[in-house]
């Protein structure tokens, strides 16, 4: 579906498509254990988040050089184009590379090879956003935040990603603290896997302005009441929570009492390489399986712009948002 959105929840490195991930390989010197693409294919098949995140970062090791990063994204931003993404807001995970002996320098500069050029070569905007791995230490992330310090000038703010359970916002307190000090944006992943509470924590502790996910705030009325008072965007992945089984079948998604709850939802890929689709799939499939009429898919349209980090540029939001309300659906 071309309907002109912005994508707030994509992690960069899970866009990596088996052709791709085959053709790093070769070029850089890796050896995969898969025999081809369609042995690749099949491995994604999660039972739940960690079996997801296994794939995951065994498949980063292909990601070497600026050159590297810079194919990635642009692969990714031509698929995004094509699907009428119009803004896109892009996770990226230091730490796995950074474990892998990859610099900060490379992976910064190699996003921003293609970010810096997206709008001339993809008619898109862009913004960075530097996730924290939360199964890592807390110190981990303190001293990841301070190695990107030279390259805050790309970066407009932070997240926190990988494995909830366990994890919760609170660990992550002091970087968060660090972060709002120098004037970065915040948002985190709370109530994918994870209870309520973790949203709870993510707005309280950590002063996050959007929750990554955040489907399971439907368990607590007073959760949900206080996100539709605040405004607090939520940035869903319908076809990441059926491929990682947060949800049983696209049908029981929640996305439609959400919506009549009064919730800023927005739709997104995630992983779209891993989890069958990406933004305009996702709308596809909302669409088609859940019923969504076209004032419901205009309302997650727009609430996606609304819900962007562009209040540096309001004249390019009001220019997005009368895109969607002139988009006239097939």
């Amino acid at each position: 579906m071309s309907l002109p959105k912005a994508e707030l929840h994509l992690h960069i490195e899970g866009t990596l498509e088996p052709e791709l991930a085959f053709e790093l390989a070769a070029r850089n010197g890796v050896e995969l254990p898969y025999a081809d693409t369609a042995a690749l294919r099949e491995a994604y098949q999660f039972e739940d988040l960690q079996s997801f995140l296994n794939l995951y970062y065994e498949l980063m090791a292909v990601l070497r050089t600026e050159r590297d990063f810079e194919d990635l994204t642009n692969a990714y931003l031509a698929r995004a184009a094509a699907q009428g993404v119009r803004h896109a807001e892009i996770f990226f995970d230091p730490q796995a590379h950074l474990a892998r002996g990859v610099s900060m320098d490379t992976v910064v500069e190699g996003l921003w090879r293609a970010l810096g050029a997206s709008e001339a070569n993809h008619g898109v905007s862009t913004q960075l956003i530097m996730c924290f791995l939360r199964d890592e230490s807390a110190e981990s992330a303190l001293e990841t935040l301070e190695a990107a310090k030279p390259h805050l000038h790309r970066i407009v703010g932070i997240g926190l990603d990988s494995a909830e359970v366990g994890h919760p916002p609170v660990k992550f307190r002091e970087v968060y603290q660090a972060a709002a000090a120098l004037g970065l944006r915040r948002v985190a992943h709370a109530g994918e896997e994870g209870p309520p509470e973790y949203i709870i924590e993510a707005l309280d502790v950590l002063g996050v302005e959007r929750i990554d996910h955040g489907l399971r705030c439907m368990e607590d009325e007073k959760l949900v009441a206080r996100l539709v008072r605040d405004r607090i965007p939520l940035t869903l992945c319908p076809l990441s929570n059926v491929r990682l089984r947060a949800v049983d079948v696209l049908a029981e998604h929640p996305l439609p009492a959400m919506l009549a709850a009064g919730l800023l939802c927005t739709v997104n890929s995630d992983d779209p390489a891993y989890f069958g689709g990406y933004a305009g799939d996702n709308f596809d499939a909302v669409r088609r399986t859940l019923g969504l009429g076209e004032d419901q898919l205009r309302e997650l349209a727009r609430n996606s712009f609304v819900a962007s980090f562009l209040e540096h540029d309001e004249e390019r939001r009001a220019r997005y948002l009368a895109e969607v309300e002139a988009y006239e659906f097939s």
